[in-house]
């Protein structure tokens, strides 16, 4: 595919303990960001908002239902998009905390669990979104 716009959400989660819940993507070619670790999140259907896709998507792909008000969002972007030549991409990130690790039954993927002090070691293996995401997030948290 090429051209076009894609919109979509995704979510950086925070465990009760302060850790970050991330997505090891499955390494298979049809995947987006194969391999990688990103955030959970995925394109909107139809005429749903942000905020109902985040909430739809993050309930699909944890197994875990958070309600719209757990979702904070923290930023947006509207540029080129990176995994589709000539695209657009449009989409919200939002954060969510206090996420119940022992609660979660991940779909897609696995889950890849990162302390905030231990993120240097896997940032060669970030996806944009989640580069972007937690730009956005450890601007605004002070790191201890």
């Amino acid at each position: 595919m090429t051209g076009g716009l894609r919109e979509g959400t995704s979510a950086l989660l925070v465990s009760t303990d302060g850790r970050l819940l991330m997505q090891l993507r499955d390494d298979l070619p049809h995947v987006s960001d194969p391999g990688k670790i990103s955030l959970f999140g995925g394109r909107r259907d139809g005429s749903e908002t942000f905020l109902e896709c985040v909430v739809r998507e993050i309930h699909e792909e944890i197994g875990y239902y958070l309600p719209p008000e757990r979702f904070e969002l923290i930023g947006r972007y509207f540029g080129p998009d990176h995994s589709t030549p000539g695209g657009t991409l449009h989409g919200e990130v939002f954060l969510a905390r206090d996420v119940p690790i022992d609660r979660l039954k991940v779909t897609e993927g696995r889950l890849e669990i990162v302390a905030i002090d231990d993120l240097e070691r896997v940032s060669a293996l970030l996806a944009r979104p989640a580069e972007y995401a937690l730009a956005i997030f450890l601007k605004r948290e002070p790191i201890t």
